[in-house]
This record gives structure tokens, sequence and C-alpha cells, in this order.
């Protein structure tokens, strides 16, 4: 008869002098096992302890199991020797870490396949259910919150907020907050601080949610705000804006508070310029999607690409309209295969009839392509402004006014263009790009003072592109507005830091266990402020911005990183202050020692006391 329980898979039952035994298969040890006297229970207790059992591993052995894989290696290997313990604990851990980065279902745990896979990975492994790993889940954003809190309250710098608000096909409002920051070792940040339904898109909503987020994250020093150009957004931003300055934590007041989406605003110049081509664009991308609609016609349309010999690795792709970039994608693409069109139109009696009975516009002729053929070189500069606003791995602050300027220039030129489409079309678009960047009331100069921040341009580049793109009268008036911004910011940043220093010297005095008389206490104080009045009579105050925009501006090479140059002349100004403060405090505590309790310091020398005097 077959045995029931699976503990004989480790045992072997023999019959010896002292009655039947059963034997370990793997350490030899043997136990009684009658079939009325003796049960299974001892047998499964040792197989749990035994040590030469494969899947055990031994609690007094110290000696580790060694494993080829992916380690912490010198530079030039990508693996490497290292040793492995089992971890329930950590496996459970990554097992989290996969669904959330992954973005699996949390039922993804309970599948057959996977649980047979850690089986075999890992028998020791018992793979928890979907309800422990929701809790995994969220314990693991606990941890990674707690993380970015600190190092966010740790944070010298102040942050930049993006939001967005949409509706989701269930008709729920959701907004999503994310923070851009610089640390303190000049790395670049973006960090999503919440993903939270909303009750409505209201302006007063969306302010008191972006509020209440900013309360739960400790979040306080604010630059700015990066949000679109829907009248709900500005209507938010004034409420933060009185939040803030009621926090005392703004800049200015919170005037450059309010950031437009640079994108969003080329998203609606470039949509206008679309209606003027719209029905060329309408019939490309009615045999795009003709085309498509049939694996057959897509098999023979790419027969007629190799029969016209088109060496191109660009597909059909259709847009979707609302996106004016996937549509010059789609543009750009079948304009390579105008040929394959044609040849296809020849071999497929049914190309023509159904695109007349469809909308009744037909194939694209030869106005058509090359309508959209000058649309899509005008698309370009666009495009490419879009991919290089986008990026979220390095600083983009000081990118935009090139591209503004940029689009500008563009706009400029194809409005005197002989072209009467072409002409119309930009007319159109810069009427629109006035309307969000034309006004120097409506324009954020922060984007300005980015420039003047890059030490490849400056003040002077900044003057001359404005003077460049503006009427004379608008260019005026905003170069003052950027110097007079730009000394103000300064201005505020030094007081605050010069506070910051007060503080610091306040309680480094606090622990100085030297008492002071009320008449040295009056001196102190006299001393403090005849220090203030020298700073203001000998200008002490811009000395710093000064010399920066006095010097020569650095290489614009193309692999400049802005905030490795700034982290280095940060820190050979942090070190050169930092030694003038230890010196004067120094000096301090000798002229007290002498002065207040009457010592005289025998290895002073008048001559050094002249010297530094």
């Amino acid at each position: 008869m077959k045995e029931r329980s699976e503990v004989w898979e480790h045992f072997i039952k023999e019959d010896l002098a002292c009655g039947r035994q059963a034997i370990c298969k793997y350490c030899g040890m043997s136990y009684k096992c009658g079939a009325k006297k003796n049960g299974t229970s001892v047998l499964w207790a040792h197989i749990s302890r035994c040590r030469k059992y494969p899947i055990n591993t031994p609690k007094d052995s110290k000696q580790s199991l060694l494993s080829f894989k992916s380690a912490k290696v010198p530079s030039g290997s990508t693996s490497g020797l290292t040793y492995h313990k089992f971890d329930a604990g950590s496996i459970r851990k990554a097992l989290s870490f996969m669904v959330i980065v992954d973005e699996l279902p949390f039922k993804f745990v309970e599948g057959i396949g996977f649980r047979h896979f850690c089986g075999v990975m890992e028998p020791r492994f018992n793979v928890p259910s979907r309800i422990t790993v929701a809790k995994d889940c969220f314990e693991t954003y606990l941890t990674e919150k707690r993380k970015l809190k600190n190092v966010l309250k740790r944070c010298n710098s102040r942050v930049s907020l993006t939001t967005d608000t949409w509706t989701s096909i269930q008709q729920i409002n959701y907004m999503c907050l994310t923070v851009h920051f610089i640390d303190n070792d000049w790395k670049l940040h973006k960090r999503i601080l919440n993903f939270c339904p909303i009750s409505s898109h209201k302006g007063d909503d969306i302010g008191k949610e972006i509020e209440k987020c900013l309360l739960d994250w400790g979040v306080e020093n604010i630059m700015c705000i990066t949000v679109d150009n829907a009248s709900s957004n500005d209507t938010a931003i004034g409420y933060l804006r009185r939040k803030i300055n009621g926090w005392k934590t703004g800049v200015l007041k919170g005037r450059f508070i309010h950031m437009r989406r640079v994108a969003h605003i080329v998203n609606l110049v470039v949509s206008d310029g679309l209606k003027i081509v719209n029905d060329s664009v309408q019939r490309v991308r009615h045999v795009v999607r003709f085309i498509k609609q049939s694996p057959a016609r897509l098999q023979r349309f790419k027969k007629c690409v190799l029969d016209e010999k088109i060496n191109t690795k660009k597909g059909l792709c259709l847009d979707v309209p609302t996106r004016w970039n996937s549509t010059y994608l789609m543009l750009n693409a079948a304009i390579e295969l105008e040929d394959a069109f044609e040849r296809y139109s020849e071999e497929d009696p049914h190309y023509v009839v159904d695109l007349n009975e469809r909308d009744g516009k037909g194939s694209p002729d030869s106005d058509d392509w090359n309508n959209v053929r000058r649309f899509s070189e005008f698309l370009q500069a666009f495009y490419d402004l879009t991919l290089h606003v986008y990026g979220s791995l390095y600083v983009t602050s000081n990118l935009f006014f090139h591209e503004l300027v940029s689009v500008a220039v563009l706009l400029k030129d194809l409005v005197s263009s002989d072209d009467p489409d072409m002409c119309l079309m930009a007319c159109r678009m810069k009427e629109k790009y006035e309307k969000y960047g034309g006004d120097p009331e409506k324009i954020n100069l922060l984007i300005f003072i980015t420039v003047v921040l890059d030490p490849r341009y400056k003040l002077d580049y900044v003057q001359w592109m404005i003077t460049e793109i503006y009427d004379p009268i608008v260019a005026s008036k905003l170069v003052d507005n950027v110097k007079i911004t730009l000394n103000a910011l300064y201005e505020e940043y030094r007081v605050s830091s010069s506070n910051d220093m007060n503080r610091e010297e306040v309680s480094s005095s606090k622990d100085d266990k030297t008492p002071l008389s009320p008449k040295h206490k009056k001196i102190e104080v006299l001393k403090s402020k005849y220090k203030k009045h020298k700073c203001e009579k000998d200008g002490d105050a811009k000395i710093e911005l000064d010399k920066y925009l006095e010097e020569d501006t650095a290489d614009d090479i193309g692999e400049f990183d802005i905030l490795s140059w700034w982290k280095f002349n940060c820190s050979r100004n942090a070190e050169r202050i930092q030694r003038l403060v230890g010196k004067i405090r120094k000096i301090n505590k000798q002229l007290i020692s002498q002065k207040v309790y009457g010592k005289k310091n025998e290895n002073t020398d008048d001559s050094s006391n002249g010297k530094y005097l």
C-alpha cells in the first residue's frame, strides 16, 4: 500500500532487531515507526531541523552561500561573486517593489505560474496573498514618504511645483502634484507628492487640495507653480499666493509664483496654425487610416514601398487630432511615402472610391502634399522645442527663453513671407503667441532671470535678445523690469541669508558661556548698527551680483552642466566665507578675553594686530 504522508519521501523503512525503523535519507538518523504506536510528527520535526537536508540552512553555521550575480563591484565590471542568505523579509520587500515598479495588479502574486516559479526559485519562501502584498506596498509608500520628507526638510533650496487635473472615463476628477528641487549636493530631483481625486475643477477646490498636500508634506518654501492656461488655475494660484504670503515664505510676496506651461502655449499656437491647412491634413489622415484598417491593405502598401525603392525605416502612424506633435509625426512619415501612396492608388481600385464615399474629400492631390510638406517643415521647429523643454533629467528653466525667442523669430520671418497661406498661418499663430508671451505684464520675469544666472549668457545677452524680438517701447520696459526684479530678488536672498547668519551667531553666542555686562551688550548693539551702516554706504549689498555680471561668460559647450558650474563656484565662495567667519570669531574671543576680564595674552604681538587692522 502506498504511504499517505509525504514525509516518507525523506525516510526509508527498515526492519531491525529493535523493530521497524525510519532512517533519514540525508543524515542516517533512525526513529521508530510502528504503524500503531508511532506517528509521523517526530519525522516532520526531524526534517525541519535536519542539517543535511538541502533546503534547510544550518543556524549555527557561519558559512554563507556563494552566487554569481550582479553586485556592487569595481567600475568596469557588471557582475561579481557575492554571498546569498535566505531572508523572507527582504524577498517580500523585493516583491512589493516589483509590483509597484512594473505596475502589476495585486492578484498577480496568486497566479499559478508565479507561484510555481517561486517554488522552483526558492522553495523556502511562502508566497503571500494579494492582501498582504497590498499592505507591503503601502508600507513601502510610507517608508519612502518619510525619507522624502527628511530630504525636503534638510534641503536648503526652494522647490517648484507642477500640477495638472483631468477627468477619467469614469467621470472622476483627479489631480497630480509634482515637486522639482535641487538638493544640497546640487542634484536635480523630481518627485510626485500626491495623486488624488478632487471634488471639482474649480480654482478654489484645486488650491485647497494643493494647500492640504503642502501642509501634509511640510513644504513651505515655494518658488513657483507651473500650470496650464485654464482660468480655474488662475484662481487656484491666487488662492495659494495668499496662503504662502501668510506663511511669509514667498519670494517678492509671490509676484512670480505663477508660471505658465511653455508646452501648453506652444500647443495653443500650433493648433491655431493647423486650422489653415486642416483640409490637406485631414486627407492625409484619412488615407493613413484607410490603409491601417486592414492587414491586407497594409501588406500591399509595404510591397508598394519596396517596389518604389523607398529607403526609410518610418512606418505609417495615425495621429491623435488633439495632439499636434502626433500630427507632425504622421505627416513626417507620410511625406516620405508619397510615391508609395500613388502606386497603391493604381493597384487598389477601391482606394479612391472608398475615400470619396466616406467623407467626399477623396485622396490627397499634389497641392495637398505640397501643403503638408511645407507645414511639416514649419512644425519641426516647434517639435524640437517641445523635446528640448520636456526633459526631466536636466534643468530646463534656462532653456525656455531661447526656445521662445526662436519661435518668435520664426513667426516674424513667416509674416513677411511671399507665400499667402504660410503668411496667414503665421499671423494667426503670432496673434495667439502674443496673447501669452507678448505682453510684458503677463510674462513671468523668472524666465529671463534664469538666463541671467546662466554663466554662458548673463544680462547683456538677455537685453540684446529682448530688443531683437520686441518693439522698442516694449523691449525698453521689459529690460527695466528685468533689472529691477533681479536686484530685488538678490536683495531678498541677501537679507534672508544674513538673518540666517545672525541666528547662527546668536546660537553660537548662547553656547559661549562668557557673560557680558549690560554696558558691553550696548556696545555690541552699536557695533552691529555700524556694520549695517557701512554695508549700505559702500554698496556691499550688490557687490557679489555685480562681480558675477562683470565676469567673462563661460564657454557655450554642448555638454555644459549649469548645476555643476554653480556647485563649484558656490562651494568656493562658501569656503572663503567660512574661513573669514572663523577668523572673526577667533579674534572676537581673544578681544573679549583680554578686555572684559582684563587678561593679557602673552602671545599677542602688536605688529600682528596692526597688520590685521
